[in-house]
């Protein structure tokens, strides 16, 4: 057994104010949940693959129903992995994939993208049609269309566009609206889990095999980082990127009565990629009052190599040292195995109230 394998909370919980009271009163089961978010944050999602593997390889399938999974950025790419014929062996493999990526030390935007495209071709193998043909998963994939010098790769233009994001965001989410559109793109057979969309301008559009590779890259593509995907089939002309710009964590208004079981890198809810910096800016309690958020605990992460999760900052901290990089995530892939355990028991130990606090 590791040596972080102490006595100490693995997982915080904390719950919207109806699931709070709903698991208060009747405890959780799986067939409680209809819908999961995945949220932005790269890397990240290596430090909670034990908890993906735990819901997907496990407690879901034990209550096999229609479900939906809404994710920006990664959060695409878990879901994307877990609606394959075999969930376990799609995370894992988008793990071991992402954990291979090596980069240059002057890598070029083009490069990364181009890197990350053969990474999506490995990961799907081929298999598109069976994602969108799962028969309990029903995939969205959140990106943004990009307006003005945002739509351009070169990086004076991109940096001039970006400049004035910031600037918006500053006085304002609202005021991001006439930089980004947010678009949705979903399986047909399910429309997706949310109430009207009245705070940014927002299409839903059809996922299909012509156009579910380009909409995953473009739920990815950072900008500064990898290029905007151009012209998705369905979506019609324009530059698209990463759905995290707009929605990070997913503060979205959720549909429906189903509890929204959100595996997350972190206890709170940030609404988007440029609100990091702003600790007042948090997730909307009445869109979030149906959610049940798994989030490593602070005692979990200070026992793990460099006291924190991977994250897209190791390429810089191991440059030149790729092998000792993949070792790290390895490690904290490996160690997340405990944060699954830990749910599993809770739940089926009928203990999970116990440990819940507000969200």
């Amino acid at each position: 057994m590791s040596a972080i394998h102490i006595k100490f909370p693995a997982l915080t919980l904390k719950a919207g104010a109806r699931t709070l009271q709903r698991i208060r009163e009747r405890g959780l089961a799986a067939a409680d949940v209809g819908t999961l978010p995945g949220a932005a944050g790269g890397p990240k999602a290596l430090g909670i693959q034990g908890l993906d593997l735990a819901l997907f390889g496990e407690w879901l399938p034990s209550a096999p129903r229609e479900r939906s999974l809404i994710g920006s950025s990664i959060g695409s790419w878990r879901f994307a992995s877990a609606c394959l014929p075999d969930a376990t062996a799609g995370i894992r493999r988008l793990g071991e994939l992402y954990t291979q990526q090596r980069f240059a030390k002057r890598a070029t935007i083009a490069e990364i993208s181009r890197s990350c495209r053969h990474m999506l071709d490995a990961l799907l193998d081929g298999q598109d049609a069976r994602i969108l043909n799962n028969p309990d998963y029903r995939l969205n994939v959140v990106v943004v269309k990009s307006h003005g010098l945002l739509a351009h790769d070169r990086r004076d233009k991109l940096g001039l566009g970006l400049s004035s994001v910031i600037a918006s965001n500053l006085f304002g989410r609202p005021r991001l609206a006439k930089h980004f559109e947010r678009v949705i793109l979903h399986d047909t057979r399910r429309a997706p889990p949310l109430a009207q969309l009245s705070d940014f301008p927002s299409r839903y559009l059809p996922l299909d095999t012509g156009n579910l590779r380009h909409a995953l890259l473009a739920s990815g593509s950072i900008p500064m980082v990898m290029e905007g995907v151009r012209d998705i089939p369905g979506a019609g002309p324009g530059t698209y990127r990463d759905g995290g710009l707009l929605d990070y964590h997913l503060d979205l208004p959720y549909s429906g009565e189903d509890v929204v079981l959100y595996p997350h890198f972190t206890d709170k809810v940030i609404p988007g990629w440029f609100d990091k910096g702003m600790p007042w800016r948090r997730g909307d309690a009445t869109r979030l009052q149906d959610v049940l958020l798994l989030a490593p605990s602070r005692e979990y992460l200070a026992q793990l190599p460099h006291g924190k999760l991977p994250d897209r900052s190791d390429f810089k901290r191991f440059l030149g040292d790729d092998v000792g990089r993949e070792q790290y995530w390895r490690k904290a892939m490996q160690e997340s195995r405990r944060l699954g355990d830990e749910f599993l028991e809770l739940v089926s130990s009928n203990r999970i109230a116990e440990r819940l606090q507000a969200l």
